[in-house]
């Protein structure tokens, strides 16, 4: 009887908590190791964190700029299609859906599994098989929700940063207070030259930007927030910064107390400090990591499947992933879409080969996004956007990515090829099946598999215009 629609569900309140939500999740749980290895010490390792945040809060004013800008939802895909054309902005959705999005969330859901099992069999590892089930658990519970309701998907996300940032209290306040009382001695000689490799550190800005990445998450659900033209900024400034800060003063609690060789060892690093600064909690620390991993599913199913939603309606997409369920309202095809991709990643992958194998993909078109940034400006110098960030925001942001992207070709060139080999494999596809016109055979037979399955899930096309 209701107009079917997304409604503008998510207010300042779960925007912020959309971005906390999404950012502080396993990363800094498992990225500390993987910045530490390829940075080569313990300074140069902070460094590379501060560095991530103040390249992500660039990332976040350029991706806030573009939501005032362009009123759609749909994220980097959106932001490209708008200011690059239709042929990168397929490339990015080809690869986001086939590498990018299933390998991040593949790397959350074993990270979800790990933390959950911790308790129970340490100081013993868990069984990979194990931890592999209960990571497929946890992502098929949140799907499940996403496809149920988007209010109850939101609340979730606000429950558990409150739960992440807790967590990091926890491993702020005794690694602080060690601190205070002198125990310097893991800080010595902190900048060693002679460990630092240079043609690594695009690794170590891979694994830590991992940790930051989320800053975005907003732009994916513009048409559903309220009142975008200011929430969208003010979320992305405070959220940034309270998790620049968060995630530095973790990294020195995790070095106060373990030192470098621990941190290196360490399978799960938060864990591991745990088990040395607070025995009492050893059994509560790993679950609320497992939960903040589970606020990170959470937003990433629920920002995702708006990418598909949009791309859908673009033409670039499946029309049936462009519908929504007629009594949930929630975009339950593209929610569903992921699920075959992410159960054979979790199946088969590594956390840290996943981590460089999407992290290529992933900031080759966040900085094109913010090159597009550029090309919009100069295309529409009339546009007065409600919010708009100095020139040298966009060009370093894009500079940096762009650099940092070519390196790692010499830091890990098999991940790396592979990811590249993703996204080329997208141009026949795009000039065969969207470039090109279908058959009308092939037209029709499309159409009548689309029709059945809109019956079998009970979805249909938005009603309203919502941009």
């Amino acid at each position: 009887e209701e107009a079917i629609f997304l409604r503008k569900k998510i207010t300042l309140v779960r925007a912020f908590s959309l971005l906390i939500g999404s950012m502080v999740g396993s990363g800094i749980f498992i990225s500390p190791k993987g910045v530490l290895k390829n940075s080569g010490s313990v300074g140069f390792s902070l460094v590379v964190w501060f560095a991530c945040g103040v390249l992500s809060m660039f990332g976040a004013l350029c991706y806030a700029e573009l939501g005032t800008r362009i009123t759609k939802s749909g994220g980097h895909y959106i932001y490209i299609l708008e200011t690059l054309g239709p042929l990168p902005s397929f490339l990015f959705l080809w690869a986001e859906f086939f590498a990018i999005r299933p390998a991040n969330s593949a790397v959350v859901s074993l990270a979800f599994g790990r933390y959950m099992l911790e308790p129970f069999f340490a100081p013993c590892a868990a069984p990979v098989p194990a931890v592999k089930l209960v990571s497929l658990l946890g992502y098929y519970m949140v799907l499940t929700l996403n496809s149920w309701s988007v209010t109850w998907s939101a609340r979730l996300q606000t429950a558990l940063s409150v739960i992440k940032l807790l967590a990091l209290a926890l491993i702020i306040v005794p690694g602080m207070m060690l601190l205070a009382q002198g125990h310097t001695e893991n800080f010595q000689d902190a900048f060693d030259r002679q460990s630092l490799v240079l043609d690594k550190l695009p690794l170590a800005f891979y694994a830590g930007m991992f940790a930051y990445s989320g800053w975005f998450q907003t732009s994916f659900v513009r048409e559903e927030l309220v009142r975008p033209e200011r929430n969208i900024p003010l979320a992305v400034i405070v959220s940034v910064i309270t998790v620049i800060v968060g995630y530095m003063l973790t990294n020195v609690s995790y070095y106060t107390v373990l030192g470098m060789q621990d941190v290196l060892a360490s399978p799960a690093v938060a864990v591991s400090f745990v088990q040395r600064a607070f025995k009492s909690l050893i059994s509560v620390v790993p679950v609320l990591v497992a939960l903040s991993c589970f606020g990170t599913m959470n937003g990433g199913i629920f920002t995702f499947s708006r990418t598909l939603f949009v791309a859908s309606r673009e033409g670039q997409w499946p029309p049936l992933f462009s519908m929504i369920h007629i009594r949930r309202h929630t975009p339950l095809p593209a929610v569903m879409l992921m699920f075959p991709l992410v159960t054979a990643m979790v199946c088969i992958g590594d956390i840290y080969h996943l981590m460089n194998f999407f992290s290529f993909s992933r900031w080759l078109f966040i900085g094109l996004a913010t090159l597009g940034l550029i090309v919009h400006r100069h295309r529409h110098p009339e546009l007065r956007s409600p919010f708009k960030v100095p020139l040298f925001v966009p060009v370093s942001f894009t500079i940096i990515c762009l650099f940092t992207v070519a390196m790692s070709f010499y830091s890990d060139p098999v991940n790396i090829s592979i990811g590249c080999t993703m996204v080329l494999s997208g141009f026949p596809v795009y000039y065969l099946i969207i470039h090109r016109q279908m058959s009308s055979r092939c037209r029709s037979l499309f159409y009548y598999l689309t029709h059945k399955l809109q019956l079998l899930l009970e979805v249909v096309q938005q009603e309203i215009k919502t941009y």
